[in-house]
């Protein structure tokens, strides 16, 4: 459990140990539900292609390899 206090803009801090645990990253999106009985659930939210699409893409930039794009992927998850 983590406390958290909210600021005078309704803001919050989520806690580094639960960002960790919830794999969230600067720029990610959460969903708030709140139950019946008043207990709120945070979720991360799964990103969608359209999400997504053409982000990777900048005039100029030269194509990456498939290979490379493995090997970045892995050196990330690796960090994890």
């Amino acid at each position: 459990m983590a406390f958290v206090t909210v600021t005078t803009k309704g803001k919050i801090t989520i806690p580094k140990d639960i960002r960790k645990l919830l794999k969230l990253h600067t720029g990610d999106k959460i969903e708030i539900s709140v139950t019946e009985d008043g207990s709120a659930i945070i979720q991360p939210v799964s990103k969608k292609v359209d999400d997504i699409f053409c982000k990777l893409y900048k005039s100029g930039r030269k194509a990456i390899s498939v290979e490379d794009m493995n090997k970045a992927v892995q050196k990330r998850m690796k960090n994890k």
